[in-house]
């Protein structure tokens, strides 16, 4: 994958029901909602866990690539938890305004050591422990403040570092199973999400041009003592043995093109920083 095509990524697409669009130019604690992604994620087109998807092809004019243009150098792979947290500071540096104008750090903004969310059998998320598979993970919790008579929207930005490629794979199908099994869920105490759709995407299929897989999902978000149903947004893409999530939770004047363009800004930003992180010199 090259720097230049990420920087211009610019997309919208609508998929079962799933909005993701987004442009890039290049340029009290809230921890993260979820973090987990998992076998690829992909739901149609995905290798399994460890294989490989199909080699580019060059046959005829013009014809697309069918598999991410992404080489890691083995030699700047992460291979300890303090490897692991140099590269997700990396990922994370563009802070808050990898979302856009406007957005600002929460305080705390990033979360504690060994922080690690699970969706529990009654549906609702509680804190658990890092599988012994991950070396790092982190999340920035930001928000756009409420002005000119709208609310306050609530984001972040989570990166996880494997061991492998195959964990990361996994936690991206493990997502998945995750919404067909909770499509109702308690984020915390006065918070939760309804009605959740997800969809997963390999390199190739449904407007995915900027990594190995991707998982979305969307629903509607409420919260205790804020009127009416709004906006949730999250999507988590891998490459190599890294995930990246974004999530937004809406709120009153803000509608779904406009958050989930800035899930989108974040992401692309992210994935650029682990690419460039990550990929051999060429």
């Amino acid at each position: 994958m090259s720097y230049a095509r990420l920087s211009r990524s610019c997309c919208a697409v609508v998929a079962g029901g799933l909005l993701l669009a987004g442009c890039s130019d290049g340029g009290g604690e809230d921890p993260p909602d979820r973090t987990a992604t998992a076998p690829s994620a992909s739901a149609s087109g995905s290798a399994t866990p460890g294989e490989s998807p199909a080699s580019p092809t060059s046959s005829g004019s013009g014809a697309k690539p069918t598999a991410l243009d992404f080489v890691p150098d083995p030699a700047r792979a992460p291979k300890t938890p303090a490897d692991a947290a140099r590269l997700a500071t990396t990922i994370l540096s563009g802070g808050p305004g990898s979302w856009g104008p406007g957005y600002v750090a929460r305080t705390p903004y990033l979360s504690p050591q060994g922080y690690w969310p699970v969706l529990a059998e009654g549906c609702a998320w509680e804190t658990g422990t890092p599988p012994p598979t991950v070396l790092h993970s982190v999340t920035a919790s930001m928000e756009l403040p409420a002005a000119g008579g709208k609310g306050t929207v609530r984001v972040t930005s989570t990166v996880t570092v494997h061991r492998t490629e195959d964990a990361a794979d996994w936690e991206m199908a493990e997502t998945l199973e995750e919404v067909l099994r909770c499509p109702d869920q308690v984020l915390r105490a006065g918070e939760r999400v309804t009605g959740l759709m997800s969809l997963g995407n390999a390199y190739g299929v449904g407007g995915n041009t900027t990594a190995a897989d991707t998982v979305n999902e969307r629903g509607k978000y409420l919260k205790d003592g804020v009127p009416g149903e709004h906006y949730y947004g999250w999507s988590q893409s891998r490459l190599g043995q890294v995930t990246v999530a974004v999530s937004a939770k809406g709120a009153p004047g803000h509608d779904e093109q406009e958050l989930a363009t800035a899930m989108a800004h974040a992401s692309v930003a992210m994935l650029i920083r682990a690419e460039n992180a990550l990929e051999a010199p060429q």
